[in-house]
């Protein structure tokens, strides 16, 4: 396929531009179109909510590739333009007012914030976090004494919650459940974020059910089942995200949950391929379906999707990672856990001491591993993790080196 026919990615995000730069480094040569719905350059969105919301970083540091790396590499680039229709038989996108044709289509529209009407109906100042423009307004409004309401107690949520103090802000999190981040962490590690953040002097609310939320001289003022309410001057909403499967939607190509994949990432359809945020692939390693909406993955998997396009056949069997920083706290994660939950976690170290590892079991089989400020600690811990099969009583033991418990 080298050198013959169109390429054209729908997408203007991470795994985007890395499929962009996996196909020409393997010697496509080809014409190759990006369509991005922002007008930016493809740039990472990890900095939106740490160090380019934090002013450690400018636009220039978040951009995948600079201006020049695209004409270098001759990618018909069309910015600030939607992609809204699919044809399959035809083999056509609809990109503005025009048709492109194509012979292998890779879509990775991404994902949205899930909306909170109440927040959105009130009139009150609200904000969600996605887009460079965002990260650009939560940032002036990081200001000393500002005060600042978090609704969801999730890695946006909480990244944020750890920049407003740093500035300052005043900030409550609301979190519907009992601690934040219960359902990706486990009750063990999650209450170490819980008390992190409560330290740090964050109104951490558990359990916390919304009944009312109204614009009151410029504020939000947010009523809770319990009786009490909070009054702040900025309202972020960080409850999830949805991925955008329209365009897939419009050709007919199978979804659920994102655009379904085989192992390769290939859709329903031979010729398109799905990666990032929107990609609900089958997964060789964990044994099902799993959509991940991290850094790590928007990067290997637009790459693995590029290879494929161009023949190579490989399954995409990296496990997920992800990462978060939170005032002095930074955090490693890699593997997965099911919907049903793991059946055991495994400390090793005091979370008191603020260095630690931990591990879930599923059927006495390491599904996950995390460290906390442990950054040696990477390398072992996905060793485990890949292994699955270990010795569960020396996991157990901190005397154990993780190097020994694989083969």
């Amino acid at each position: 396929m080298a050198g013959t026919g169109t390429f054209v990615i729908v997408g203007g995000g991470l795994a985007a531009a890395k499929a962009a730069e996996a196909l020409r480094d393997e010697g496509y040569d080809g014409r190759l179109v990006l369509v991005g719905e922002e007008h930016h350059l493809p740039y990472e969105r990890p900095p939106l909510s740490k160090s380019y919301l934090l002013g450690k970083k400018n636009l220039e540091d978040t951009l995948v590739h600079p201006p020049e790396w695209y004409d270098d590499r001759d990618v018909d680039l069309h910015l600030g333009t939607r992609a809204t229709a699919l044809d399959l038989v035809g083999r056509t996108v609809s990109v503005g007012d025009e048709l492109t044709g194509f012979d292998r289509l890779l879509v990775a529209t991404g994902s949205t914030p899930r909306r909170l009407a109440l927040a959105d109906d009130s009139g009150a100042p609200v904000t969600y976090l996605r887009t460079l423009e965002d990260s650009r307004r939560i940032k002036e409004s990081l200001q000393p004494g500002q005060r600042w309401c978090v609704v969801g107690g999730g890695w946006i949520g909480l990244e944020v919650a750890a920049a407003a103090r740093g500035a300052g802000c005043e900030v409550t999190v609301l979190e519907s459940l009992e601690l934040p981040l219960l359902r990706v962490l486990g009750r063990e590690v999650a209450q170490v974020f819980a008390d992190l953040h409560r330290a740090e002097g964050v109104d951490l609310r558990v359990g916390a059910s919304i009944t009312g939320i109204e614009h009151v001289d410029g504020t939000a003022a947010v009523r809770l089942a319990d009786g009490t309410s909070v009054k702040a001057d900025l309202l972020l909403v960080g409850i999830g995200a949805t991925p955008n499967v329209d365009l897939a939607r419009s050709g007919g190509l199978a979804v659920g949950d994102g655009i379904l994949t085989d192992e390769r990432l290939r859709t329903s359809h031979p010729d398109v391929f799905a990666a990032g945020d929107v990609a609900n692939a089958q997964h060789p390693v964990i044994g099902r379906r799993v959509r991940v909406e991290h850094w790590d993955n928007a990067i290997a998997q637009g790459a693995a999707a590029a290879r494929n396009m161009l023949g190579a056949g490989l399954p995409y069997d990296r496990l997920p990672y992800f990462y978060t920083d939170q005032y002095d706290l930074g955090m490693e994660y890699v593997g997965h856990v099911d919907p049903d939950g793991a059946d055991e976690v495994v400390l090793r170290g005091d979370p008191a001491d603020g260095v630690f590892s931990a591990f879930w079991l599923h059927h006495q089989r390491v599904v996950a591993g995390m460290h906390v400020n442990d950054w040696d600690a990477l390398d072992p811990i996905r060793a485990v993790v890949t292994s699955g099969a270990v010795d569960v009583d020396a996991l157990r033991d901190v005397r154990v080196p993780l190097s020994d418990l694989v083969d």
